[in-house]
C-alpha cells in the first residue's frame, strides 16, 4: 500500500503499473508526486521548488555550455 506524503491518502498503485520518474497526482489533496522506485512503489511529492530548481539546473547547463563554446572558437 502506498501512501501520499502530503496529506497520507492511499494511493492505488501497483509495480507493473507505474514506472520510476513517472509523475501523478493524489487523488485526495491532487499533490503532484513522482515515482522514485517502482519495487516496491514509493512516491515523492513535488513542490513549485523542485520543479523550479530542476528547470534552473538545465538553463545553467546550457549557458555553461555556450561560453565554453564561445572561449574555444577565440
Amino acid at each position: 500500500m502506498v501512501r501520499c506524503p502530503q496529506c497520507g491518502g492511499v494511493l492505488d498503485l501497483e509495480e507493473d503499473e507505474v514506472e520510476e520518474g513517472e509523475l501523478l497526482s493524489c487523488p485526495e489533496c491532487e499533490v503532484e508526486l513522482e515515482v522514485i522506485s517502482v519495487s516496491p512503489v514509493q512516491v515523492n511529492a513535488l513542490t513549485d521548488e523542485d520543479e523550479e530548481s530542476s528547470d534552473g539546473d538545465a538553463e545553467d547547463e546550457e549557458k555553461e555550455k555556450e561560453e565554453e563554446e564561445e572561449e574555444e572558437d577565440e
